[in-house]
């Protein structure tokens, strides 16, 4: 307990700590260590206390999950008409990589904050920070206002994953997280589900903008709902300096620096060219940074939000990988389908969030089945790699039916996808909660996050480089060779819409350039999908107590 480690004396072991229950209706004794490992403790032969907390929990959160949900399909959805009237099109990966980015870097700090400074805290200060975020970006006049904006944003979305996972880990067994998990991910479906279509529906009618607008006031009742119905202890320690020193905030500077350099050197590679100079020193960087981000963590940092024992130990760094591979995979498909059904096949952004509907949730019907497979089995191993090889086998398929033109295909391969993914996340998650020493569950999640995000942000970079380099090429080889021909390349790269003006016989090869240019953003995500799949077969087996 905080108290005894801090010196405090017997009597006072008794106040409220960390390890403390989460919220007003549980007992006063949480054994933190049971709960997340599912040893015997009192909530694993008091179910319902545990179901009595659980659903003032899920109720307190939800909404915030909800958010998190329909703001990343939002986007997705009106990828292509953000880009249409910023004519920044060929630039639209910039505004899913920073948010990523910053997601990716803050996650892992979430970790470390929430144990110095309290779960309710940190997920306040998310919402907080989230809803800013969000009102910047509805007010962008440009892409990089926009992209500003979203980065903010992702600072918030970082604790609003991360820290309700990490309370979920303190409230219950492990062998029952995944059931609990796959009710929060049936919140999350909800909102990614109407994401979609809502943010197409939005881009079509009163605008884009009004997709980040109106998350602003749902913010708001999400942090309401935090603060008046999640009770939690306030730490007993209330010097913020010694806190501050105990978060790695050169790590995580060291992170954002080696990850962007390495997506700034794919995006100009993809737009000016492999030689350009930026792209060469960009590129030639981020390994270096990246090697230097292992060197601090392991050696400089006195508090690492990556400890090495945490993302090296044998049990742990294959479910780190599968995240990383997987998750990227699934994203870099989310990510441009809808641009294949709108460039390559004419739909609007409404029709193309519509049609991701199924996909979406089919994959939160497979997470909620996968935790349920744990529950009855008390095994993950299998689970977790028959989900992946169907994340695997489907993307091959999908990029047949893209090819085709044929759409009721590319909806059916497209919920296979995201069938193998949601169930994969539940699955690996708890095999790394399962391989995890107590004393590390708030770290090892973050870092969880923090590998998914990781993948998501590179690999939708590394497949917007592929879209963007395949499509010059295509164009170039279907437009006659002349001036005009180069301009029309230009503007449809940075502008869709223009492709309605084109002549019939033009347009036609735009479109079909778009749609070899979609495979070819598929190609990193099926190669992503398969290192996914091989990384399973290195999972740590463990069978879960009842």
């Amino acid at each position: 307990m905080a108290a005894t480690h801090d010196g405090a004396p017997a009597a006072e072991a008794e106040a409220p700590t960390e390890a403390s229950p989460l919220l007003a209706a549980a007992r006063k004794h949480l054994d933190r260590s049971s709960a997340g490992h599912g040893h015997g403790s009192t909530l694993a032969h008091g179910g319902q206390a545990m179901a009595t907390k659980m659903h003032l929990f899920i109720p307190a959160v939800g909404v915030g999950i909800y958010l998190v949900a329909v703001d990343q399909l939002l986007t997705v959805a009106a990828y292509a008409k953000i880009g249409n009237e910023l004519n920044s099109l060929n630039n639209m990966s910039w505004v899913a990589t920073s948010f990523f980015l910053t997601l990716t870097s803050s996650q892992p700090l979430y970790g470390k904050l929430s144990d110095v400074f309290g779960r309710k805290e940190c997920l306040l200060f998310s919402y907080a920070v989230f809803a800013v975020g969000c009102l910047g970006c509805g007010l962008a006049r440009d892409i990089v206002q926009l992209c500003v904006s979203r980065a903010v944003a992702g600072i918030g979305g970082g604790g609003m994953n991360a820290v309700v996972s990490i309370i979920l880990s303190d409230l219950v067994p492990l062998r029952e997280r995944g059931v609990w998990q796959g009710y929060l991910n049936v919140i999350y479906a909800a909102g990614s589900s109407t994401g979609a279509p809502v943010g197409g529906l939005f881009a079509d009618s009163i605008g884009w903008r009004w997709s980040f607008l109106a998350q602003v006031p749902l913010c708001c009742v999400a942090w309401l709902a935090v603060y008046c119905f999640l009770d939690m202890p306030h730490r007993a320690d209330s010097d913020w300096r010694a806190n501050m020193r105990k978060v790695d905030f050169l790590g995580a500077s060291t992170l954002v620096a080696a990850v962007l350099a390495l997506l700034v050197g794919l995006d100009f590679g993809s737009n000016f060219g492999w030689c350009h100079l930026a792209t060469v020193v960009c590129l030639a960087a981020a390994p270096v940074l990246f090697a230097l981000l292992v060197f601090v963590e392991a050696r400089v940092a006195t508090h690492p939000f990556a400890p090495a024992h945490v993302i090296f130990d044998r049990g742990l760094i294959a479910g780190y990988l599968t995240n990383f591979f997987g998750v990227g995979s699934y994203f870099a498909v989310l990510f441009f389908l809808p641009l294949s059904f709108q460039a390559g096949e004419g739909f609007n952004a409404a029709t193309s969030g519509a049609l991701l509907v199924p996909g979406m949730v089919a994959g939160v019907s497979a997470s909620v089945t996968g935790g349920w497979l744990i529950k009855r089995t008390g095994k993950f191993y299998a689970v977790t790699i028959l989900s992946y090889g169907v994340l695997a086998f489907s993307i091959l398929p999908l990029a047949l039916s893209v090819w085709l033109e044929a759409t009721a295909a590319e909806v059916m391969t497209f919920v296979l996808v995201a069938i193998g993914s949601g169930s994969g996340l539940t699955t690996t998650l708890t095999g790394l909660l399962a391989n995890a020493a107590t004393e590390d569950t708030a770290v090892v999640v973050a870092c969880s996050y923090l590998f998914r995000s990781l993948g998501s942000s590179i690999a939708i970079s590394l497949s917007s480089a592929a879209l963007q380099q395949v499509l010059r090429a295509q164009l170039a080889s279907r437009l006659p060779s002349s001036e005009d021909a180069r301009l029309i390349e230009e503007r449809v790269r940075q502008n869709i819409d223009c492709i309605k003006s084109l002549p019939p016989p033009v347009a036609s090869a735009v479109r079909a350039s778009y749609r070899v240019a979609t495979i070819g953003a598929l190609a990193p995500a099926l190669l992503m999908a398969v290192v996914a799949l091989l990384a399973t077969f290195w999972v740590r087996k463990k069978t879960l107590a009842s």
